[in-house]
């Protein structure tokens, strides 16, 4: 933790240092990276999860390559580096930020190909730290514009965890909150638990719990409930992409929140950075949706609460059509009731916020 919060990566003494959120709460910890298959594996493993953070992962295993054989040949250098863009893109498949962060860093590297391996490296490096600054800039803009959709008193209910964990700082979803509470709203925060990897009971109560900021936890299926009986103003989620069309996925579970938010009337907000919405893939049917280890569901670390052999399905993400999303909000703005031909408009044009 510093002044300006969690510090979710950060450079040390020629390395990559990530918290591994495997083991929060329960521990804080740092864990160091030294080249691109241990970042993928970090990135594989959910040490490092969110799609920002993922992003700006990716940019530091193509930095750390360069670094590591930057006192090679050429052709081995360019070697090196090729591989560590194979391997890290097979890290994770829904996050459209891993991608974004790639091709960011392949276009340093083409830009930079005339100069000698050493030089290039430094260049590849500086590239990711701007990554990181850009990243924690682009969420306090968000944080900002969706700040003023939340009247003081606010009780919102968040999904997963689309902080400061998530991102390289401040947050996307939770980041709106932090911005609110910044403004002096009093602003109160509902997170689900977020089966089966708990990134709500053990990560976004986490943050709210360090900063002070009045959050109660609850199981997925407590939601509808609470809405039901008026206990919930708003709903805001982060996101791992978003289609052409504007259908979006995120966490498993947002889905029938985003169901039961519509049901009940209440607004239901997805933060995201520009670089999460994905205009080359059509609609939310064309999102590859990860399959993770059955092992996530059948218990939780050392505790088993299934039989053995039974048949488990573990999809990480799920897609809630565009038409059950209220607004995106994004550093350039709240483009309300994202569809394909407002979503053109909106990445072409200036405006603080469509309609």
């Amino acid at each position: 933790m510093t002044d300006h919060g969690v510090e979710t990566l950060r450079w040390r003494e020629g390395c990559l240092e990530m918290i591994d959120q495997r083991i929060l709460p329960a521990r804080f910890e740092y864990l160091a990276y030294h080249d691109a298959a241990g970042v993928a594996e970090g990135i594989r493993s959910m040490v490092v999860r969110g799609a920002p953070a993922i992003g700006c992962a990716a940019t530091y295993g193509i930095a750390l390559e360069a670094m590591k054989y930057r006192a090679t040949f050429p052709e081995a250098f360019e070697d090196a580096l090729e591989h560590a863009f194979v391997v890290l893109a097979a890290s994770r498949p829904t996050a459209v930020n891993l991608f974004w962060g790639l091709k960011r860093m392949r276009r340093c590297w083409e830009a930079q190909a005339h100069l000698p391996p050493p030089e290039i490296a430094e260049a590849l490096l500086q590239e990711a730290h701007e990554v990181l600054a850009e990243d924690i800039r682009i969420n306090r803009a968000m944080g900002a514009h969706g700040a003023a959709l939340l009247a003081d008193g606010a009780r919102v209910l968040t999904h997963c965890n689309a902080g400061a964990l998530a991102t390289a700082g401040h947050g996307t979803a939770l980041g709106v909150f932090r911005s609110a509470v910044e403004a002096g709203k009093r602003i109160s925060v509902i997170a689900d638990e977020t089966r089966p990897f708990l990134q709500g009971a053990r990560l976004t109560a986490w943050e709210m719990v360090q900063e002070g900021i009045p959050v109660t936890l609850i199981t997925d299926n407590m939601a509808g409930h609470l809405m039901s009986r008026g206990e919930i103003d708003a709903v805001i989620v982060g996101t791992d992409r978003v289609a052409a069309n504007g259908d979006v996925a995120n966490k498993i579970g947002t889905y029938m929140v985003a169901v039961l938010a519509r049901r009940h009337g209440i607004p239901f907000y997805v933060a995201c950075p520009l670089s999460t919405i994905d205009i080359e893939i059509p609609d939310g049917n064309a999102i590859p949706i990860e399959e993770r280890a059955p092992e996530e569901v059948t218990g939780f670390r050392d505790c088993q609460w299934a039989p053995a052999g039974v048949t488990v399905r573990n999809p990480a993400f799920d897609v809630t059509p565009a038409e059950l999303v209220t607004a995106l909000i994004t550093e350039k703005g709240v483009l309300m009731e994202p569809n394909l031909e407002s979503l053109k408009q909106f990445l072409g044009g200036g405006a603080e916020e469509s309609h």
